[in-house]
């Protein structure tokens, strides 16, 4: 059980690595083009509404549905090689993951520094680790559970669709904000 969790949490750092670092570049070519927001926010908000509509089923990407695999990469049995597939795993998958990560992505652009950029594509990772590393402790309820949920991957894939359609719409018309000041409640609980 051991061996299972420190590959499982090396494979994490792996695709940790890849996705943070895109972070950081996106902030810094975010920040780069800070002088075009407005057109770029309008941009990226349709991006979004595109990628929001895929994952409804309304419009589909046909790129969306492949992936790219590295089939020659042999990690073994090592940490150093569970590292390896998991960087291996953040190229080859993205396209898997990419209407959510792109908007997160998006999000990093528009950040007023790096460091934020990285601590959203950190939490995006995060996000991605808990499921393996539920899956590594148990692999057996996890298979069960999945069998059971299964059936609800595509209302869950329609409500992230209709989120990103009204985030994508929030950008395009410049009320971006309005989240912050539903959120802003708490505020009072951060103090």
């Amino acid at each position: 059980m051991r061996k299972v969790m420190l590959n499982s949490i090396a494979f994490i750092l792996g695709f940790s690595v890849v996705f943070i670092t895109l972070g950081a570049i996106s902030t810094s070519v975010g920040q780069m083009l800070a002088m075009y927001k407005a057109k770029i926010a309008i941009a990226a908000g349709v991006i979004i509404i595109l990628f929001g509509l895929h994952l409804t089923g309304i419009l589909r990407i046909r790129a969306l549905y492949s992936d790219k695999r590295l089939h020659s990469v042999k990690g073994g049995s090592t940490p150093w090689g569970a590292f390896v597939i998991g960087f291996a795993f953040a190229f080859g998958w993205t396209p898997c993951v990419g209407p959510i990560l792109s908007v997160i992505l998006g999000f990093a652009a528009s950040q007023d520094s790096v460091a934020k950029g990285i601590i959203l594509l950190a939490i995006y990772s995060l996000g991605l680790a808990v499921p393996f590393l539920l899956t590594s402790l148990g692999i057996q309820r996890f298979l069960k559970f999945y069998s059971r949920f299964r059936a609800h991957m595509h209302a869950v894939e329609v409500a992230s669709g209709a989120l990103l359609i009204a985030l994508g719409l929030l950008l395009v018309f410049g009320r971006f904000t309005i989240i912050s000041n539903y959120l802003s409640f708490l505020n009072r609980f951060a103090l």
